[in-house]
């Protein structure tokens, strides 16, 4: 073999092992795209699959009715996160780019009956519209400026369950240990202070509350009125903390407030009274804890009865009393905590409801005499 018929040979054979090699590169090529295929196949598939479960109701055979607080101001993802939490829904992103999708908005805060067998529509739609989906079996209303006796005797009215019993649960230290736990920056250690008649006095939050079985456990009752307690106060942690008022001192003052007012009283000059006389060291003389003290509900108050001995009777007393007097509403909180600035050391209730407010003990008595004395 000459010398260029071997040169063509070793270029020939060089050819055979590239073409040889590409086919190998092109099958591994082949190989490794199909594989990928596959997995982006499975991963779509299984994809569109667990989306298609997440948006599928959380236990369609689950109807029982599970209590969702949404709170004033929760973003989409907070209202997620909660349903995701409480098991209605099955996955909170999911739930999220859902209503993102269909472009919903206009959610409500409040408390909800939800179910995890609903469908996504219905709890968007019941978030929306505030409706509870869960009929109501029975309701309790607890007015404002009740005692904690009367409260017991509310729920007995409505529950079923007997007044003492009622009254007993309120005032065992086991309930109350629960709250403390579940609620401890607003049941403090506070409600068992020196002279306490009830540790709980005040902290029953007056609302109408609705319950969706027959018989709800008597805990489970008394807890709904001790929650919306921490959620009304809550708000307030900030100007609490720059005034350094405790929450049971901030309740007792609203709950002095609540008692002493009227419809058309204005309730932020009678927090400025109470306020303006403690700063003095004047006591606060409010005829509320006199009758408090006395356990009676009278329509007036006599001489004799300020003499009653009490931590309560703030007319023997200097500052506020032990704990609340009654449960204050939400008008009466805010004035505990936004008094008016008034030079104002007196106030007078008329028969009429007009309150008239005085600076000196002259201008006092003579309001008195016009208006009370003299009728």
């Amino acid at each position: 073999m000459s010398e260029g018929d071997s040169n063509k040979h070793t270029l020939q054979h060089k050819l055979l092992e590239k073409q040889q090699e590409a086919r190998v590169i092109r099958k591994i090529v082949l190989i490794v795209v199909a594989v990928l295929l596959i997995a982006m196949t499975g991963l779509i598939g299984g994809g569109y699959l667990y989306i298609k479960s997440a948006l599928e109701p959380a236990d369609e055979t689950d109807k029982k009715a599970v209590n969702v607080t949404i709170p004033i101001g929760s973003s989409v993802s907070s209202i997620a996160a909660i349903l995701e939490e409480e098991k209605i829904i099955k996955d909170k992103r999911v739930f999220k780019y859902y209503v993102k999708f269909k472009n919903e908005s206009g959610f409500q805060a409040g408390d909800y009956k939800l179910t995890p067998s609903m469908e996504l529509e219905d709890i968007i739609a019941s978030l929306k519209s505030g409706r509870v989906i869960t009929d109501v079996v029975f309701q309790i209303p607890v007015p404002e400026g009740i005692q904690l006796t009367q409260i017991a005797a509310q729920v007995a009215k409505h529950s079923g369950y007997p007044e003492k019993e009622v009254l007993n649960r309120m005032n065992s230290k086991e309930f109350i240990g629960n709250m403390q736990k579940k609620y401890p920056e607003t049941v403090t250690k506070e409600i068992y202070g020196q002279d306490i008649k009830y540790p709980l006095e005040g902290y029953f939050y007056p609302a109408t509350y609705p319950f969706y079985e027959e018989k709800p456990p008597l805990d489970l009752i008394l807890e709904e009125m001790i929650k919306k307690t921490d959620e009304v106060v809550k708000p307030y942690a900030d100007q609490l903390e720059e005034k350094n008022m405790p929450v049971h001192r901030f309740l007792t003052m609203a709950s002095l407030i609540e008692e002493e007012a009227t419809q058309s009283a204005d309730r932020q000059k009678i927090s400025s009274v109470f306020y303006n006389r403690i700063s003095k060291k004047m006591p606060l003389q409010t005829d509320p804890t006199v009758l408090y003290a006395l356990g009676e509900h009278k329509d007036r108050v006599y001489y004799k009865d300020l003499e009653v001995e009490s931590a309560y009777n703030t007319y023997k007393v200097q500052g506020l009393p032990p704990g609340p007097i009654a449960n204050p509403g939400s008008q009466s909180l805010k004035a505990a905590i936004e008094p008016a600035k008034t030079d104002y050391l007196y106030f007078l209730a008329t028969k009429k409801g007009e309150v008239i407010f005085t600076k000196t003990l002259a201008e006092h008595n003579k309001a008195k005499a016009e208006h009370i004395t003299n009728n």
